[in-house]
């Protein structure tokens, strides 16, 4: 009894304690969560001393403040559970030291992204970081040799994506890139200096592999160039391989040969006589081409690529069944080593998600045009394994050299979002850029409000037309935090690039070339048509938010806005008439009657979305709303 009574009354006390323990283990926790995201902090501010033009970061890189708050992000970084697990920096016009050390203890960090800033020197130290698993360093001015051992520690093993393209390292490609990455899903070091033989990488893992214009030299393992194609290869002229056109010289024992020195010397004989043959028919030669005249450059044809014939109506496509899509007169063949990558005459995979195509595909493809925009010709072309695509015909992106403008279709045809249509290919040459993406059946907005009055038109209906606002808007955002150095994120946004998929989502095309105009070829984006680019040439990310705002308007009235003709000639000021319609509250008047009747549709959400219709397309550049409060509007009007 005494026991029991014993047992019983000291229950409430051991209670007692373990809710005590539990408090000051709560406690502690939360000093201890604090004092990790402060020295997080920390970590992420003694790496940035060593960075140089660091303007993008210096207004939300503050000692003090955590960089996984939701609220008061830290540019750059990506959290999940309080805990860094990205650190993108891509783009940031950063230089000076990437001190690796500095960040070595932040064990949860699994991607690095300093893509296209101006890092030089050795390469960091990047093995220190357990748990690293994509590392993307393209497009800096790293150099110098990396060991052969540099990959080859335990934490290498998570490395999934290594992307070193477009820098100055020289040496050999290091073996324990092979050896010591099992899991390695795609290895860029194409556009380098590496030397020395291609490794046999034997991840299964493995599937982007480049290491094109660099100096490397002798037999491409068999495996390798089969997996990955001539493409991976290309413009190493010491490379060999039956594969890209060009045997392997076999060294043969000199002991083999049954003739033994005798038949060297009957070689070496035979040999001098081949070349007094030679040089009499070159001298005969040079006789007659001195009777001849000069060769003018007109005379000489130019071996580029052509377009055969192709002509458009108004309002019809043409398909020239059976006919080419392109012809090259030089034939080359990228596959086969040609020297045509030098001239700008080969096809470049940047995205393969639809398979990996190259010239003599699209050589042989019927094709039919699709039109003639501000940029250059479309034309639609499917290919023999049934994939569609479209090629674009750019003339006026001459402002970069070939390696710059690779690294901005790399990174185009990297992005990934359901609003945004990737390229899959291009092609450089000095006077004209074919660009390469994937055909969308539905066509554009801009076909389905002006030029089908069908049933497709009809399927526009009010929820229809404010899906593809919020996904444009959404696509915007996308763009706008992936440039947000450009000037103009997406500079070419209008009805004619917003293309529709089988359900109606939208999808956001030519965007980001604003770069690869110089500034007389720029005025044919849409963006320098907002007011401060007629008044003062000048543009702003806040130029993308008045072409944003035409097509919202465009939607709501179902009318052609006068802002996409160069001349103003045709078509309707709807900028003009929402702010009429505004001001004298008659907004229910420009609303398209086929949507304003239905009655599944919100006159109040119509209204709502005219009201930033008119904000986005503000005259005042510096009173006008930005992207941001444009997007988040958007995303407040119910359907």
């Amino acid at each position: 009894m005494s026991t029991s009574s014993s047992s019983s009354s000291s229950s409430p006390s051991t209670l007692s304690l373990y809710l005590f323990i539990a408090i000051m283990f709560l406690s502690f926790s939360n000093i201890v969560t604090s004092q990790n995201q402060t020295d997080i902090g920390e970590m992420l501010l003694e790496l940035k001393v060593d960075f140089e033009n660091t303007g993008a970061l210096d207004s939300s890189w503050i000692k003090g403040t955590n960089p996984c708050d939701q609220k008061k992000k830290w540019v750059g970084v990506t959290c999940r559970n309080d805990m860094v697990r990205v650190l993108r920096l891509s783009g940031y016009n950063l230089s000076g030291e990437f001190n690796v050390d500095a960040i070595s203890d932040l064990k949860s960090i699994r991607t690095i992204n300093i893509a296209k800033n101006h890092f030089s020197g050795p390469i960091p130290e990047f093995y220190l970081i357990d748990g690293l698993r994509d590392l993307v360093a393209n497009g800096n001015k790293f150099d110098g040799e990396i060991t052969s051992t540099f990959f080859a520690t335990n934490q290498r093993s998570r490395l999934r994506t290594i992307d070193l393209s477009s820098n100055n390292f020289s040496g050999k490609i290091p073996e324990s890139l092979a050896s010591s990455a099992p899991n390695l899903k795609e290895l860029l070091l194409d556009h380098n200096g590496f030397s020395g033989p291609v490794p046999l990488f034997p991840q299964q893992t493995l599937k982007k592999f480049n290491v094109s214009f660099n100096k490397l030299e002798g037999e491409i393992p068999k495996d390798m160039v089969v997996k990955f194609g001539a493409e991976a290869f290309a413009e190493n002229p010491g490379l060999c391989s039956p594969h890209i056109g060009k045997e392997c010289q076999i060294k043969k024992d000199a002991n083999s040969s049954s003739g033994g020195s005798s038949s060297s010397i009957k070689w070496i004989i035979l040999g001098v006589i081949i070349a007094i043959l030679v040089i009499t028919l070159l001298l005969r030669q040079k006789t007659k081409q001195n009777d001849l005249p000069p060769l003018e450059p007109g005379n000489i044809e130019h071996g580029g690529m052509h377009m055969h014939g192709m002509s458009r109506s108004r309002n019809s496509s043409r398909n020239m069944r059976g006919g080419p899509l392109i012809s090259n007169s030089a034939e080359s063949n990228p596959r086969k080593g040609s020297h045509s990558s030098r001239e700008g005459g080969e096809l470049i995979i940047v995205n393969d998600e639809r398979g990996t195509f190259g010239l003599p595909d699209l050589m042989k493809a019927a094709a039919e045009v699709l039109g003639n925009g501000t940029l250059g010709s479309a034309y639609k072309a499917v290919m023999v394994n049934g994939v569609s695509v479209v090629v674009k015909r750019l003339r006026d992106m001459n402002k970069m050299h070939r390696d710059e403008f690779y690294m901005e279709m790399r990174h185009l045809g990297g992005l990934r979002h359901k609003n945004i249509l990737p390229p899959l290919a291009y092609l450089y040459k000095k006077e004209e850029k074919l660009i390469v993406s994937e055909y969308v059946p539905r066509g554009s907005l801009l076909y389905l409000l002006h030029g089908n009055r069908g049933i497709a038109h009809s399927d526009l209906t009010w929820p229809i037309r404010l899906k593809i606002i919020k996904g444009a808007a959404q696509g915007m955002t996308f763009l706008h935090s992936e440039f947000p150095t450009y000037e103009l994120p997406h500079g070419n946004l209008k009805s004619s690039n917003i293309l529709l998929s089988a359900d109606f989502e939208p999808l956001l095309s030519d965007y980001a070339f604003h770069p690869m105009f110089d500034s007389t070829q720029a005025g044919t984006l849409f963006a320098y048509s907002a007011p401060e680019a007629i008044m003062n040439q000048q543009v702003s990310p806040k130029s993308d938010v008045f072409c944003l705002g035409i097509v919202i308007l465009e939607v709501l009235t179902g009318k052609f806005p006068i802002q996409y003709l160069k001349n103003q000639k045709g078509g309707t000021d709807v900028v003009l008439w929402a702010r009429s319609a505004v001001s004298e509250k008659r907004e229910t008047e420009f609303f398209d009657p086929e949507i304003s009747s239905a009655k599944e549709s919100s006159i109040e959400e119509m209204v709502k979305l005219l009201q930033i219709g008119v904000d986005c397309t503000n005259n005042e550049h510096d009173t006008r709303i930005d992207m941001k409060e444009a997007i988040s509007r958007i995303g407040d009007v119910q359907a």
